[in-house]
């Protein structure tokens, strides 16, 4: 019976993201309660191909006034070799390669 308990308690939340080119699904893997969190799964299938590709990231959060303490939640990033997605709480994505901008669209969340 502990496991069950266990298992509802670590049980992730999950959201989908709409944009024009892609579907993302972001999943939060960590307990309930945390603030930030290091286990993050995004799987985002294109429109076009249907093609997906899964990634593994964190929580991004504004800091507060003392400089260490997560305060206002901003969304998720995902690194993928030498290219970084940020999926904002705004229902913005970006994907760039250093300063490139290789993608930028907005959606709507389905929570």
């Amino acid at each position: 019976m502990l496991a069950s308990t266990f298992l509802i308690s670590k049980q992730a939340f999950s959201s989908t993201l709409t944009i024009p080119s892609f579907i993302i699904k972001v999943q939060v893997n960590c307990a309930e309660g945390n603030v930030n969190c290091e286990d993050v799964t995004h799987v985002g299938a294109s429109e076009e191909t249907g093609k997906s590709i899964t990634l593994l990231g964190k929580t991004k959060h504004n800091l507060c006034a003392d400089e260490l303490t997560p305060c206002a939640f901003q969304g998720y990033e995902f690194i993928n070799g030498k290219t970084y997605y940020r999926v904002l709480e705004d229902g913005r994505l970006s994907v760039m390669q250093g300063k490139k901008v290789l993608l930028e669209e907005t959606g709507t969340w389905a929570w």
